[in-house]
């Protein structure tokens, strides 16, 4: 059993998908330039100006490196949902001459759902496709909704709460044969699972640095230069950075830190994964083991190594989040969790809604050890099991009741 002690001010860490710590290695790479090589990468004129030019420009071959793209493909934003806004919107804008129609889908992160809703209340049509019952999108109904109007399908790589990856290289190659823009979140699989934009057929994807142990408030917009050319109305005006396509001075610091996070990923993404993959089977196989009535959100193989979205029938899931205040996991999406509806992706597998709100999304990552994990496993199960003893439904199932057939008289 670990050592250290967990309390609610210093709970133990299973929330990579909100959010990671930055690597130690990024830290390092990333201070000379707070303090020393603290130029604009915009001044031409003098050194400071040249070595932090320098420096964006590697990280820009080492984020390209990373998804088999070529530096020049790589915008720096300050962030995901600036990335998807800028793909989306700007595609929208310049290409709506050839069409305005856009396809998507319904478990897409709100950074995709809304600009999509805001092109809608202006005049173009959005087709919102639905998901089976492991959060993946049928490329039959893709197919279908493709007409002559379509400009861009926006479909995420793996799902921020269940971790299921969407078929991408399917969805790029019949794209590609329709003459349609791809564009793809990638948000949490950048770095988690191998991502070949070439391969994929992807035109555009978003990624984001603090999901891959890299600093927070810097993101990337990969844009394809040929094959086709991708062309993207910008967001804002400005000194003309990023290729005109996003203004405003470089965070060169931030930056530098992706970049760096990208370089890693790329030489320990394969060992990392099998490692943390290892980890969430042991935990899966651990609950299951030692409670009843599990349920498993999100693909069981087509998933991100380190997610396990789980739903713990017969217990309030409100109840279970304090009782287990020595863990840092999430309840529906660190985004929105702070509505109570449940979670707009458990509603679109059809979870049933008593099943959504018992729901807890688990996120291992790079710092996550075995001893971690067995900690976890034993307090959610001594607390399930504890919530679960108070339940009088959890006591009538145990009985052989179907509660399906119970008929409730009200007061």
């Amino acid at each position: 059993m670990t050592t250290k002690t967990y309390t609610s001010d210093n709970p133990l860490y299973l929330d990579y998908h909100a959010t990671t710590p930055v690597d130690p290695r990024v830290l390092e790479k990333m201070l000379p330039y707070f303090t020393q090589n603290f130029g604009n990468s915009g001044s031409r004129n003098h050194a400071f100006g040249w070595k932090a030019e320098a420096a964006v420009e590697k990280a820009r071959e080492q984020v390209a490196a990373l998804i088999h793209a070529t530096a020049k493909e790589i915008l720096f934003t300050g962030g995901a949902t600036e990335s998807d806004n800028l793909a989306i919107l700007g595609v929208a804008e310049m290409y709506k001459d050839k069409g305005k129609h856009i396809i998507t889908c319904v478990t897409e992160h709100k950074a995709v759902l809304d600009p999509c809703k805001h092109l809608e209340e202006n005049g173009y049509t959005v087709t919102w496709l639905g998901v089976d019952k492991n959060g993946q999108i049928s490329l039959d109904e893709l197919r279908n909704a493709i007409t002559p109007e379509t400009i861009l399908v926006s479909i995420m790589h793996a799902n921020n709460e269940i971790g299921t990856l969407q078929p991408v290289a399917e969805i790029g190659k019949l794209c590609k044969e329709k003459g349609v823009l791809f564009h793809t979140d990638a948000v949490q699989s950048v770095g988690r699972v191998p991502v070949d934009v070439e391969a994929m057929n992807i035109d555009l994807l978003s990624l984001s640095a603090h999901k891959i142990y890299g600093p927070k408030g810097v993101g990337g917009l990969y844009v394809r230069r040929r094959n086709p050319r991708v062309r993207l109305a910008p967001l804002f005006f400005g000194g003309g950075q990023e290729r005109g396509m996003r203004s405003g001075t470089l965070n060169v610091p931030g930056i530098v830190g992706l970049g760096e996070a990208c370089e890693i990923a790329r030489k320990e993404l394969g060992s990392e994964a099998e490692r943390i993959k290892q980890l969430r089977d042991r935990l899966w196989a651990g609950l299951q083991k030692n409670l009843d009535e599990l349920y498993l959100n999100g693909h069981p193989t087509d998933t991100l190594p380190g997610n396990l979205n789980v739903s713990f029938a017969f217990v309030e899931g409100e109840s279970l989040m304090m009782g287990i205040k020595d863990l840092a996991v999430s309840s529906g999406s660190a985004c929105t969790s702070a509505s109570l509806e449940p979670s707009h992706v458990l509603r679109a597998l059809g979870v049933r809604e008593d099943l959504a709100h018992t729901s807890i999304r688990f996120g291992l990552g790079r710092f996550t050890t075995e001893a971690d994990v067995d900690y976890a496993l034993q307090r959610i199960v001594s607390e399930a099991a504890r919530l679960r003893e108070m339940s009088p439904l959890y006591e009538m199932m145990k009985e052989g009741i179907d509660l399906e057939t119970v008929q409730w008289t009200g007061h």
